[in-house]
């Protein structure tokens, strides 16, 4: 947990099992990408791909939430198998951190069958996720009463948004989210076809649903849905996300990427959009972390303009639409690695470990 935020006295630094001198570079919450395809360990078989959590970790992503295991070879779809699926994910990863990383899985797929009985069998074993969207409903209206289910359960629910993203599914538009009323509309700039225009403003103005915007989606849309939240003062209801590993790819610096693409795009201020890919995240899914505050998880990452760029700061950077450099990442309180980003630029300034007096080396699990 974070102890404290500001100045520390000489005999408070001298008790810290790791001091890391920060050499002016910019400290922020870890980043928390609420949309990730999780499967089972650091493994996508929709990419083929081995490590690509931990790589996101080298993009600064402290955190992912399941948004289904869909991908899931095989996957079923019948109750049984649904339940057993989300059950199976959130154990898998209930102690297992990918190069250090925090992943909340265990996302059911809400299908036609499923009963009150078996919303509290979930929840009961842990499940807090449900999503809407990718079940074998024809209409989807029909998934009303099971978001209302979930809901009552205790559970965070996610609805698909925009066009049929994957065969057998069908396409989602601003009448559906407002009907069904979820937690959260995921992708709603589109995964990447995105809902009609018209109906961005009656998703912000007529309910509370939050408004995911993912890099895998539609960046014309994406300027779109900010411009009405920010225009109806609907800001904290903005989410930042990835919606990967998908058939665009995966995308490990894709929270930065759409960080830059709002910041510089619409002249919005560093701080704010980082906002929305931590801070915002945090407080609709109901984690513990996304803020420098006392008692918040210590999930933590510093940032810095590239060594050679011409804006100086890490926000200067993204501010123009400029790269940025990953110095370090906290994942727990445990220093993950610091210096040097795998997939980032070098920073500009030196990002060293001054003091260490743990018996281990970064890779090993919090203690």
């Amino acid at each position: 947990m974070i102890q404290s935020v500001g100045t520390v006295d000489a005999a408070a630094l001298a008790s810290c099992d790791v001091v890391v001198d920060a050499g002016g570079a910019t400290a922020m919450p870890g980043l928390i990408d609420s949309h990730v395809h999780i499967t089972f360990g650091d493994y996508t078989p929709r990419q083929k791909t081995v490590g690509y959590l931990e790589s996101y970790l080298h993009g600064g992503v402290t955190t992912s939430i399941s948004a289904s295991e869909v991908h899931v070879p095989g996957r079923p779809t019948d109750p049984v198998g649904v339940k057993a699926l989300a059950i199976a994910a959130q154990r898998c990863f209930a102690h297992y951190r990918p190069g250090g990383m925090r992943v909340w899985a265990g996302s059911v797929i809400l299908e036609p069958g499923l009963t009150e009985s078996d919303f509290a069998e979930l929840a009961s074993a842990g499940v807090w996720l449900a999503k809407a969207g990718f079940g074998a409903f024809a209409d989807p209206m029909e998934y009303k009463p099971l978001v209302a289910m979930a809901r009552a359960y205790g559970m965070i629910t996610t609805m698909h948004t925009g066009g049929a993203s994957i065969p057998g599914s069908s396409p989602i538009n601003g009448e559906h989210v407002l009907a069904v009323d979820p937690h959260v509309s995921f992708h709603i700039n589109g995964g990447p076809v995105a809902m009609p225009d018209g109906h961005f403003e009656r998703v912000v103005t007529e309910s509370q649903v939050a408004l995911q915007l993912c890099t895998a989606g539609n960046l014309r849309t994406a300027l779109l849905c900010t411009r009405q939240a920010l225009a109806h003062d609907q800001f904290d209801r903005l989410l930042i996300a990835t919606d990967t590993p998908t058939g665009s790819g995966i995308m490990p610096l894709g929270m930065f990427y759409t960080i830059t693409h709002l910041s510089s795009l619409l002249d919005l201020p560093p701080e704010m959009v980082i906002g929305a890919a931590t801070g915002n995240n945090a407080r609709v899914y109901g984690r513990n972390s996304g803020f420098l505050e006392p008692g918040k998880d210590a999930d933590l990452v510093l940032i810095d303009a590239p060594l050679g760029g011409t804006q100086g700061t890490a926000l200067g950077a993204l501010r123009h639409g400029d790269p940025v450099a990953v110095g370090a990442v906290f994942s727990e309180g445990v220093p993950r690695f610091v210096g040097r980003s795998r997939n980032t630029p070098a920073p500009t300034r030196a990002i060293r470990v001054a003091e260490n007096r743990l018996p281990r080396d970064f890779s090993g699990a919090a203690h």
